[in-house]
């Protein structure tokens, strides 16, 4: 039996991971001493609610080998054989590697298959559905890894973030850099490409913003191909349903779903934040 896990920056519908039957295992948030499991002790909202009240941005580490170890050990006693462990881009997270370590602990016990998909959120969460699919209807594992290997390579993740504040405080830019933007209302769009993000404009506007997240992304899979798309958004729920519904008039859309920004990017790019993900069938 193959079973399917994931990773805490997996952003999926509530209904999808339990139709499918998708373990996740929970990145941690730290606020000085006291850590939070991802998506089960803290939420999007509890989150920016912390953080206004201390002033500070928390931190995000990997779940460990052990964690890890634990999860598998409790799939295999309910009878898998393999377990197809998918991962946030290992070029932004150890996440990937604390997997492997797992995998090595548990040798001759079950076959741990650590993937990385090279993109997080809904990405990822796309992979996380096919791969329990495929699972259920018989497929193999090599299959399975060479079917996601062709998702990874048409994944397109674009993004808009409402302000620059979580990026000003986690780092990411400077405070003078985020109050001009937030004084000239410049919002950026970025691309999760490659397993990194990187901003390629930055405009006008949250209206001009919008417009762009799906001027781009016609841009990169065109608008009759048929495709898999999500909206994904960080406190931000009537914007993600009307830009669901304005991807869903423009693309050629096979299946779609609406999802919160998980906790654990939350804490990076800030209440607010809109992505458009979606990859040709």
């Amino acid at each position: 039996m193959i079973k399917v896990t994931t990773d805490s920056t997996c952003d999926l519908s509530e209904e999808l991971r339990a139709q499918h039957d998708i373990v996740v295992v929970p990145i941690s948030i730290q606020f000085g001493t006291e850590c939070y499991e991802d998506g089960i002790a803290m939420d999007g909202t509890t989150l920016v609610r912390k953080i206004h009240e201390l002033g500070i941005l928390p931190t995000t580490s990997q779940p460990s080998a052990g964690q890890f170890e634990r999860y598998y050990r409790r799939l295999a006693e309910v009878g898998a054989t393999d377990i197809l462990s998918l991962h946030v881009t290992a070029r932004l997270s150890g996440t990937l590697q604390s997997a492997e370590l797992a995998k090595q602990l548990l040798q001759g016990q079950v076959r741990v298959h650590p993937f990385d998909s090279a993109c997080a959120s809904a990405g990822l969460g796309f992979m996380a559905v096919e791969a329990s699919r495929m699972a259920a209807a018989g497929q193999s594992v090599a299959k399975i890894l060479a079917r996601l290997d062709t998702i990874r390579s048409r994944m397109n993740i674009v993004l808009t973030l409402e302000d620059l504040r979580f990026a000003q405080m986690s780092g990411r830019v400077g405070k003078m850099q985020s109050s001009l933007a937030s004084l000239l209302n410049i919002k950026p769009i970025a691309l999760l490409e490659n397993g990194v993000v990187d901003v390629i404009e930055k405009v006008r506007t949250r209206q001009k913003a919008i417009e762009r997240l799906l001027e781009t992304l016609a841009e990169r899979v065109g608008t009759s191909a048929p495709v898999n798309l999500a909206v994904v958004h960080a406190n931000a729920l009537d914007e993600g349903r009307e830009l669901l519904e304005r991807a869903c008039a423009r693309f050629t859309c096979q299946e779609t779903f609406l999802a919160d920004l998980t906790t654990s990017l939350l804490v990076h790019l800030g209440p607010g934040t809109l992505g458009v993900i979606a990859y040709r069938v």
